[in-house]
């Protein structure tokens, strides 16, 4: 049910009750029904202008009111279960079809945008919060249909390597790539995340590389604390990572430059993600006892230095900050940290970046593979001078095609050691 329709069955509840007491009769008033659940933060931003310019221009607009009404005629939890699964996967399938050019693109929206697959789930957790269900609903089962569109809506349940290890005769390699949700919207609501849009692009397609053929699974992340607390990054790559011959999580970084990040820490620094929270803390996971301070990225930077992969400068990022052995104050050490040293900064910094580096790499060595895998981290995807209201640009469409496209081909180099 819709926030409005919602709204209404209160109201209508509200007013029924009111006559029952009015008329003299045995019959108890029925008891109201809760209200209808507050919008998240970021659910919130969605009835802004810019998300609605955005669902609008790119077709992706009726995506939650037909979720809503999937819903409403849900008449068993069960049959919630599966309209959370398929409108949920329909929304991934649908923002990668219209980024590699599959199906009309229903709006005049440039097609390799990743905006409307984030401004649509937001419309769908929305529709989700506030349903009011015909049969009885635990707030705890409510956070499992959430769970559920979450998963499905961002590629977490979908990325698999169908089809053997064999791609037209060839031996098929296998890469795992990760991308994160747009954030800082406080700042700019207009802002996409170029490695959200590349993990758009890339997912489900095959690569030639110089060692043969390499298919490309991947799945976006939301940039909020708590997920990541809760294991998101561990229940989406436990699996994967077992079967992939490379493995890159991937963020917007650095103005005008790639980074590959050495080294990842075990520390969150704090800046607010996309609910508004901020965590100034270690790094919260399973088996703390074993837990290190800094894990280590695999990728060949050296040949990912040196390979002609677009017009960005490609950077190994081997900084981290620390605080030394017996110390009590970060330091900054350019090249790497030191024996006993407790973490600050990887070189991805200390936000989820660097979090995303430090559980993947994390679980890697935890699983005992050899995986080679790392952070990559894209320049900011900017507009064109003096365009401080339009959501695109011809600047902002270049920068994305070039960032995009130089992501593919380090991740092509990477894969064809």
């Amino acid at each position: 049910m819709s926030p409005i329709r919602a709204r209404a069955t209160v109201l209508g509840t509200a007013f029924a009750a009111a006559l029952t007491l009015a008329v003299p009769g045995p019959a108890a008033a029925a008891p109201p029904a809760p209200a209808p659940a507050a919008p998240t933060a970021e659910e919130a931003r969605l009835e802004r202008a810019v998300p609605q310019e955005i669902l609008r221009r790119s077709g992706f607009a009726p995506v939650a009111p037909a979720f809503g009404r999937a819903l409403d005629a849900a008449d068993s939890y069960r049959e919630a279960q599966r309209a959370a699964e398929r409108h949920g996967a329909a929304l991934w399938k649908r923002a990668v079809d219209r980024v590699q050019g599959r199906g009309p693109a229903l709006g005049d929206l440039s097609r390799d945008d990743d905006r409307p697959l984030y401004w649509a789930r937001l419309g769908m957790t929305a529709e989700l919060r506030t349903w009011q269900p015909s049969f009885a609903l635990t707030e705890e089962r409510r956070a499992k249909l959430l769970a559920k569109v979450e998963r499905a809506s961002r590629g977490q349940d979908s990325m698999d390597f169908p089809g053997g290890h064999r791609h037209r005769g060839e031996p098929l390699k296998r890469i795992v790539m990760t991308g994160f949700d747009p954030f800082t919207l406080d700042r700019d609501i207009r802002i996409s995340n170029p490695s959200g849009a590349t993990a758009l692009a890339l997912d489900g397609t095959v690569i030639r590389t110089a060692d043969g053929p390499a298919r490309i699974e991947t799945a976006v992340f939301p940039v909020r604390w708590r997920d990541f607390a809760d294991g998101t990054v561990e229940r989406t790559l436990r699996e994967r990572l077992p079967e992939a011959d490379v493995f890159t999580t991937v963020s917007q970084g650095r103005p005008g430059r790639f980074d590959i990040e050495r080294t990842n820490g075990a520390w969150r620094g704090g800046f607010p993600d996309n609910e508004n929270v901020s965590r100034t803390e270690t790094v919260p996971v399973r088996d703390p006892g074993s837990q290190p301070q800094w894990t280590s990225s695999t990728l060949p930077a050296t040949a990912i230095v040196a390979a002609p992969t677009g017009r960005f400068p490609v950077y190994d990022n081997t900084s981290v900050t620390e605080i030394p052995a017996g110390g009590s104050e970060p330091v900054v050490r350019p090249g790497g940290p030191t024996p006993g040293s407790t973490a600050r900064q990887g070189g991805g910094g200390n936000y989820l970046s660097n979090e995303i580096a430090y559980r993947a790499t994390l679980l890697r060595d935890r699983l005992g593979l050899s995986t080679p895998g790392g952070h990559v981290h894209t320049p900011v995807l900017e507009f064109g001078p003096g365009n401080t209201t339009e959501i695109t640009d011809p600047a902002f469409l270049a920068n994305r095609r070039d960032i995009v496209g130089q992501v593919r081909e380090i991740i092509r180099v990477a894969a064809g050691r």
